[in-house]
């Protein structure tokens, strides 16, 4: 209701934008039978023009992959899961470096995170972050192949024929353990693994106390570049809070599968056209207080890079009449 209330207050505004007063059900009719195909086609032009912007070689790239949970009434019965449970889940490529999503999905509560990995487009030659929802041999063969550096995690009952072990930074007390191995041959019901290349695995502490077993595909980094990696997957983290928080998309117009890609979708352009005009204006403001400026001045026509400055005072015609106030 706060959309439609919203829009309702500015109404004497919305000819700019070519609209008319609505109400909840029309716009969840309306995203019900709406493709959501040019929502999605928005989102990847502005990744496209994002990523052409930053011009860095592909080396340099840090992908993180996540997903997250998005809650929905029971009656959306095309993410009906159990009798407790019915959601959806927003599947996402986050490059670190340039701290925005370069890809997005949309999927069942039920579907499993790696089986919508799998259909995730791979970009040759970068580094891959994830978790162990990702735990699967062959994706990774799959990865190693196309030359991409792997971090991830394995899990503590993974066993690793180890051939070698290194030496510990000297400077590092977290890192507790690095070396060389490989991985079993066979997987469940005596499948062969298809990764067969040597890996690192780190043993590392966390502040919290918990141990991890970290696994890389890559031989020569050296043991803190592999730790801080994987650190790196909390930005993702991160950034699902902020977009939850800060865009809303926790709760949704409607509860069809088309309404709920295009909402998300618009969310994410919307984010990303925020990012963008935050880094070409350099201010020093933060993000979010950036994204709570734009809001208040959403529905006034005025320059973004002028929204703190104050407004033009508007001339008028002198009145044509002249009131005089008695006071007691």
């Amino acid at each position: 209701m706060n959309l439609v209330n919203g829009l309702r207050s500015h109404g004497e505004r919305l000819y700019h934008l070519g609209a008319r007063r609505v109400c909840r059900s029309t716009l969840a009719d309306a995203n019900k039978n709406r493709s959501p195909e040019v929502f999605a086609g928005i989102f990847q032009l502005l990744v496209q023009q994002a990523n052409a912007k930053l011009r860095r070689a592909i080396a340099d790239t840090t992908l993180l992959i996540d997903a997250t949970n998005l809650p929905l009434r029971r009656s959306a019965s095309w993410a009906y899961f159990s009798a407790t449970t019915c959601g959806a889940k927003l599947h996402i490529i986050y490059d670190a470096a340039a701290e925005r999503p370069i890809y997005a999905a949309i999927s069942a509560a039920r579907i499993n995170d790696i089986t919508a990995a799998k259909e995730m487009p791979i970009v040759p030659g970068a580094t891959y972050v994830f978790d162990l929802g990702y735990y699967d041999y062959a994706w990774w063969a799959e990865l190693d192949r196309a030359q991409c550096r792997i971090v991830t995690r394995i899990k503590s009952n993974t066993p690793l024929d180890v051939v070698e072990h290194l030496p510990l930074p000297p400077d590092s007390s977290n890192i507790l353990s690095d070396c060389i191995g490989f991985l079993p041959q066979r997987q469940k019901k005596n499948r062969r693994n298809p990764f067969h290349h040597a890996v690192r695995e780190l043993r590392v502490r966390t502040e919290t106390g918990k141990i991890l077993r970290i696994l890389c595909n890559d031989l020569d980094a050296t043991a803190q570049e592999i730790a801080d990696l994987y650190k790196q997957r909390w930005q993702i983290e991160l950034f699902f809070r902020w977009i939850k928080q800060t865009l809303k998309i926790t709760r949704f117009l409607g509860v069809s599968e088309n309404a709920l890609r295009i909402q998300i979708a618009v969310a994410l352009i919307a984010y990303l056209l925020l990012r963008m005009a935050h880094a070409d204006l350099r201010l020093t403001l933060s993000a979010t207080d950036f994204v709570r400026l734009v809001r208040i001045n959403l529905m006034h026509r005025r320059p973004i890079d002028r929204l703190l400055q104050p407004a033009p005072v508007q001339q008028t015609d002198p009145p044509t009449e002249q009131f005089a106030w008695n006071f007691p």
